[in-house]
């Protein structure tokens, strides 16, 4: 797949994520930070780069491995593509029925293991370990509603 195509598909999706912030309700309650700011920041930094990369691939400055003879795509990448979808799913379909902690720590370890991460204690607990952070960061000291951390009440 060339470059440009990557790119524009970049794009797309950035126009994509762009529409869904524009449609995040804003909040009946007055704060400083509201719920558009953050989705707002990272779109618009995300759309930045998207743009900066297909200007790249357009003068042909972006690093594309098809046009180099000695290297290769690194081995695996259907199973990659499904730990990361895997773990994306998972916290999607999981975390109102049994809390934040668990799906995130799936996802988590769907990202981690699709960047070749081995599946062990110590990878687990470090997953965990983030999960919990940002719910603790997120949630109980800025009050951003993740749910709660597990739910126990099917």
């Amino acid at each position: 797949m060339s470059t440009r195509l990557v790119a524009s598909f970049l794009l797309v999706f950035c126009g994509v994520a762009i529409w869904q912030v524009i449609s995040i309700p804003e909040s009946t309650m007055y704060s400083e930070v509201g719920p558009v700011l953050a989705p707002s920041i990272l779109v618009g930094l995300l759309s930045l780069l998207g743009v900066f990369y297909l200007l790249s691939t357009i003068s042909s400055k972006a690093p594309d491995c098809v046009h180099q003879e000695e290297e290769r795509p690194l081995p695996g990448g259907s199973r990659r593509v499904l730990y990361l979808l895997g773990g994306g799913f998972a916290f999607i379909l999981l975390a109102k029925l049994i809390g934040f902690l668990i799906p995130a720590t799936l996802c988590g370890l769907g990202v981690s293991m699709a960047f070749d991460a081995k599946f062990n204690l110590k990878t687990i607990l470090m997953v965990l370990a983030i999960a919990g952070a940002f719910w603790t960061l997120f949630s109980a000291m800025l009050g951003v509603d993740l749910g709660p951390l597990v739910n126990f009440s099917f």
